[in-house]
């Protein structure tokens, strides 16, 4: 392993995830807002992104990698290069002169693109549907939260391009009900809302996936007998055009981890993106914009899972399903160890195994913890007299003394 865990909680750290994955060794700060991300928790981002990328291919999506350094005039046909519009921005200066910004978004670089491709109704036959994984950099004022907020962060951004505005409609709700299986697939899905929050130009509303997390941001307002959820700062507006009852709206913390925006034909009427419909007339394309905070998302799961021992994954995103600890040196118990490992390995069951020498039972067992992997497998003299191990899940305090046929039989059933 190139981390070490660490029982100090880091200085500066107010953020349970921030305090966890910096003592876990799964992020390193490199300054305010900005974290690296190291190989456990490169593994959960991975993890991450997967589940995302199968439900986002299964809609159609077209995975592609736009570029960070964006010129100025793409974002100057909308208005967005100036700062008193986006006050986020990272701006440099090339060599040449010529300003140039690091995204923070891409729904303008994406239509400009687009006119290379799509010219003709029969390039729309079809919703055009592109994603990407991707460092966004956003120059926030504060950043804070450890990773629920940052000035870099790792973003899925997903855009499709449409030939109507119903055909538009009809994909966002196809989008919504992908966002609702990826956070399902993540635990996530009984505290996560499709939220009403504040539109843009085009709608009244538009729409965030806000997850109940004391280390949120946001407040959100729940009719749970409705199943209608609403962002605080669009709660009067919300409460009139609903009919809800202040009184009777439950108020969580919570954080978002996804938002969908429909653009309408708002962005390539300014920016002249067109294609020719059936009669030959040109009409603007018609735009929407989806996003998930990849890092986000593992900031979150760390807050909501994690327990007073150390971080709590899923089975889905763990870095390893399996910590395995031999206690000891003796000869009988190396080669049994690594017998399981092997065994393990190849059943497909990725495996971290704690060969340390130096370190005692119980720091091996506190790491465990502390790393949070769903499954811990422990190897001592006592336990090959049994040619067994001792089995625990990471959930549980409960221990079983398992054969090997037992414990992959029961490994490779989740």
């Amino acid at each position: 392993m190139f981390t070490k865990t660490s029982k100090t909680v880091p200085t500066g750290e107010l953020a349970k995830n921030a305090q966890l994955l910096i003592r876990a060794g799964f992020i390193h700060k490199e300054m305010a807002g900005v974290y690296a991300y190291l190989p456990l928790g490169l593994r959960v981002i991975e993890n991450i992104k997967q589940i995302v990328r199968e439900e986002m291919n299964a809609i159609g999506g077209q995975e592609l990698s736009m570029t960070t350094l964006q010129p100025r005039d793409v974002w100057e046909t909308t208005g967005r290069w100036d700062d008193k519009v986006v006050d986020i921005w990272f701006k440099t200066r090339l060599v040449n002169e010529e300003e140039a910004g690091l995204a923070w978004s891409h729904e303008e670089p994406i239509l400009a693109m687009a006119q290379q491709f799509v010219q003709s109704y029969k390039d729309l036959q079809n919703p055009v549907a592109i994603y990407q994984f991707q460092t966004k950099l956003r120059n926030e004022k504060r950043a804070k939260s450890g990773i629920l907020r940052g000035r870099e962060f790792l973003m899925k951004d997903l855009y499709s391009l449409h030939k109507s505005q119903k055909d538009l409609d009809e994909y966002y709700e196809k989008v919504a009900k992908a966002y609702e299986k990826i956070f399902a697939k993540l635990g996530l899905g009984d505290r996560t809302f499709r939220t009403f929050a504040s539109g843009g130009a085009f709608t009244k509303f538009s729409h965030e996936f806000q997850t109940i997390c004391d280390a949120g941001e946001d407040w959100l307002y729940l009719d749970r007998s409705r199943n209608i959820a609403v962002n605080e700062e669009v709660l009067d507006s919300a409460i009139e055009e609903f009919g809800l009852v202040r009184e009777k709206l439950e108020k969580v913390r919570s954080a978002e981890i996804g938002n969908i925006f429909n653009f309408g034909d708002e962005k390539s009427k300014a920016m002249g993106v067109n294609f020719a419909d059936e009669n030959g007339e040109l009409k603007p394309v018609f735009l929407a914009s989806y996003g998930i905070g990849v890092s986000r998302l593992m900031g979150v799961l760390a807050e909501v899972f994690a327990d007073d021992k150390g971080l709590v994954w899923p089975e889905n995103v763990a870095p390893f399903r399996v910590y395995l600890i031999n206690v000891g040196t003796d000869e009988n118990v190396v080669k049994f160890t690594t017998n399981v490992y092997e065994k393990l390995y190849e059943k497909g069951v990725e495996v971290l195994w704690d060969d340390r020498a130096d370190v005692r039972p119980g720091e091996k067992f506190a790491d465990a913890d502390l790393l949070g992997i769903p499954h811990r497998l422990v190897v001592s003299a006592k336990t090959i007299e049994h040619d067994a191990v001792e089995y625990k899940a990471r959930t549980s305090d409960e221990t079983m003394i398992l054969g090997m046929s037992e414990l992959l039989a029961k490994l490779t059933c989740i």
